[in-house]
């Protein structure tokens, strides 16, 4: 049987099509626009999504035999605002989870609400990412669509009621909304009311791998695909790729570093440190997982190599940094391109390069760019150890991760082996994968991942590298408090 894998990121849809035992038949992606009404601002058209998705379904299953699909996942970017009135039309456009223009209502929330009750209510704080400070924004300066509100949701859960007519959500996604109760897997009534929202005009819950329902005859026709194709409930981007990494079950770790980036370790029982410096969240797997999100990761490289050397020779400049050079760096790099999440929770922060002198080179300030950023991973690693957490290896995975500069850094810089996986599809396999265990291929998502997930490679820390960055890592985690006011 076939398990189809959709990805939902901010750029692009990427769909995977995944066979039984965890072979990747094929995999394509669908563009689609984004805008930025306002500085600060940034939506999507959740029909454009749709409209990728149908298109990228298609040209997924078209040289296979289409009555072998069996389910459809989803691994979607999170806290997205998706509004739909009471024929299920989309209100407004999407605001994305980069969005900015919820600072306000996000300093409310942890000021008159207050970051004890937020974390008592969903374990976690406000940030202005999330859902719930998108929530009182539109109900502030919208009031007439707010008005028409019958349904919210995320946006890949957009995507399954397209396909399956039901308004879901699952745990995972549900948990960085700020108005679910992580710790006991309902939604919060307390945040319902301070939102000015009813529990009805939430989604229904499930588990990541629990079928929310079967493929609608219309799809069915449009798509080519059998009418009792299985929808599966998915889960967040980060879920999803920690699935697909096999990174499930007590204690297992997972650094992706894609646009932004995340450390994410999951965890059998409920825990949250007490900063909520980390998002404590429920895991696709049935359980729960700590997550340090940094705005700004592989975005960062980008941001430098195209924008500041305008070139695209990723490897060739990556190339010039050499063993010798790791540790030795005389700049840092703060990788605050758009503010920061975890463990800050600064919107206003801003990136830096420090320390240059005359004699600094673009292969120096690239070091420093991607040193920066596993510096960044290395502040939630922190917080996580600070909670008696002893993680002694990592998967990696994401674009950010290609190369071998950037998996030394990680290894060295954090001092644990990092394993890189065979098929580093992130979310899209992630959800394939879900899809398989919703229609009883796997008995779990545990057991799907011992199956399907292979490491090809693992990369150790070198003794005397991470000694120099570790001493080099202690000099930079004093820079955020003495740029925190200039800030």
């Amino acid at each position: 049987m076939y398990y189809i894998g959709i990805d939902l990121g901010t750029s692009a849809v990427k769909l995977l099509l995944m066979e039984s035992d965890g072979t990747v038949a094929n995999i394509v992606s669908e563009e689609y626009p984004i805008s930025f009404p306002k500085p600060g601002w940034s939506e999507q058209k959740p029909e454009d999504w749709w409209e990728a998705v149908k298109k990228g379904i298609v040209s997924l299953v078209r040289d296979i035999d289409r009555s072998k699909v069996a389910g459809i996942s989803f691994g979607g970017q999170m806290h997205g605002l998706v509004v739909l009135d009471e024929q299920d039309q989309v209100i407004r456009p999407a605001i994305l989870w980069n969005d900015g223009r919820t600072q306000e209502e996000t300093d409310w929330l942890n000021r008159e609400i207050g970051k004890e009750k937020l974390s008592e209510y969903c374990a976690n704080i406000a940030f202005a990412g999330f859902t719930a400070p998108k929530i009182l924004w539109m109900k502030k300066n919208e009031p007439e669509l707010f008005a028409r509100i019958k349904k919210i949701m995320l946006p890949k859960d957009y995507i399954a009621y397209k396909l399956s007519g039901v308004h879901c959500t699952d745990v995972s996604d549900a948990s960085g909304m700020l108005l679910f109760d992580v710790k006991n897997k309902k939604w919060s009534k307390e945040m319902c009311e301070i939102c000015g929202i009813s529990v009805e005009m939430l989604p229904k819950l499930y588990e990541s791998y629990e079928a929310v329902g079967t493929l609608k005859t219309e799809c069915a026709k449009e798509l080519g695909l059998p009418a009792d194709v299985k929808i599966a409930a998915g889960a967040g981007d980060n879920a999803a790729a920690a699935v697909g990494t096999g990174t499930v079950g007590d204690g297992m770790c997972n650094i992706s570093l894609g646009t932004s980036g995340t450390i994410f370790i999951s965890s059998k029982d409920f825990r949250v440190d007490r900063f909520n410096a980390i998002h404590a969240f429920a895991h696709a797997d049935g359980h729960y997982h700590l997550m340090g999100c940094m705005l700004s990761a592989a975005s960062c490289k980008a941001w430098f190599m195209n924008d500041i050397l305008h070139t695209d020779d990723y490897k060739g400049e990556e190339a010039l940094i050499k063993d010798d050079m790791l540790g030795n760096n005389n700049i840092f790099f703060m990788p605050y391109l758009m503010g920061e999440r975890s463990p800050y929770n600064n919107p206003n922060a801003r990136a830096a390069f420090i320390g240059m002198s005359m004699d600094s080179n673009r292969t120096d300030m690239l070091q420093a760019v991607m040193e920066g950023v596993t510096f960044g991973i290395r502040d939630s690693y922190e917080v996580a150890r600070d909670l008696g957490i002893n993680v002694k290896r990592t998967r990696i995975c994401g674009g950010g991760s290609r190369g071998d500069v950037a998996k030394k850094m990680m290894a060295n810089i954090l001092n644990i082996d990092v394993d890189v996986p065979e098929n580093e599809q992130g979310p899209s396999m992630g959800g394939a994968m879900l899809a398989a265990v919703a229609c009883g291929e796997y008995a779990s998502v545990e057991e799907a991942a011992s199956k399907i997930v292979r490491i090809s490679t693992t990369i150790h820390p070198d003794p005397a590298i991470a000694e120099r960055y570790e001493a080099k890592y202690q000099r930079y985690r004093k820079l955020y408090p003495i740029l925190k006011e200039w800030y």
